[in-house]
């Protein structure tokens, strides 16, 4: 009886060890194949892992170009804009440099105008004068001996002849010019006449040519019968 009770328990415990045994050969089993699946899911995600990595340092570096790049353009675009403001100060500098070239033309063609006018009037002046002067010369040529020259500096000489009745060729001579004031000016009598400057002030006054003439003459003849 103790016996078949023993062969009952030994054949229980052989059976407890034989299944146990089995367990722990499939759980061993099971936990190999965990950790090779467990190796090949980390060397995958490993791997995507480092294709990600990458692609954010090629987005990373494409950020940083691309910022770069931006930089450059906005310093390009400043320097263009600081040389436009510059340009734009030059030709509005130039625009008033013209401005007031043009107002100096204009300045400049109204004073032309004005002494064109001024030498137009004073040339109708001066030829009238000449115009009077020639009547008189005329008149007193024929009767005084009179003679006139142009010479240097557009001065007119005249020489009196006939006034010495021992000498009649004699010369006795003085010069006439109009002065910037477009005054008659004489000088240069010969022989010289101390009240020749009194007679250029009567003739400025009176414009009396003839008399003036007359005057000149008429001292150089007082001289020779003094």
């Amino acid at each position: 009886m103790v016996e078949d009770e023993l062969a009952l328990l030994d054949k229980s415990i052989n059976e407890f060890w034989n299944k146990f045994k089995g367990n722990v050969n499939d759980t061993s089993c099971q936990m190999v194949g965990l950790r090779d699946a467990y190796k090949d899911i980390n060397k995958a995600f490993t791997e995507k892992l480092s294709v990600k990595l990458k692609e954010e340092e090629r987005m990373v570096q494409m950020y940083l170009e691309y910022q770069n790049q931006i930089c450059r353009q906005n310093k390009l675009i400043q320097e263009k804009k600081d040389n436009l403001l510059k340009l734009i100060g030059e030709v509005n500098g130039k625009k008033q440099d013209l401005e007031v070239l043009t107002t100096t033309i204009q300045d400049l063609k109204e004073e032309y105008a004005r002494k064109k006018e001024t030498i137009s009037t004073a040339k109708k002046t001066s030829e009238e004068r000449l115009q009077r002067l020639q009547k008189s010369v005329d008149i007193f040529k024929d009767r005084l001996g009179l003679e006139i020259r142009k010479i240097y500096g557009d001065k007119l000489q005249f020489i009196f002849t006939n006034i010495d009745p021992k000498h009649p060729d004699s010369p006795y001579m003085f010069c006439l010019h109009l002065n910037e004031a477009r005054d008659y000016e004489v000088s240069d009598s010969a022989p010289h006449l101390e009240c020749l400057a009194e007679f250029q002030e009567n003739l400025r006054k009176t414009k009396n040519f003839s008399a003036f003439l007359a005057n000149v003459r008429k001292a150089f003849s007082t001289m020779v019968h003094s």
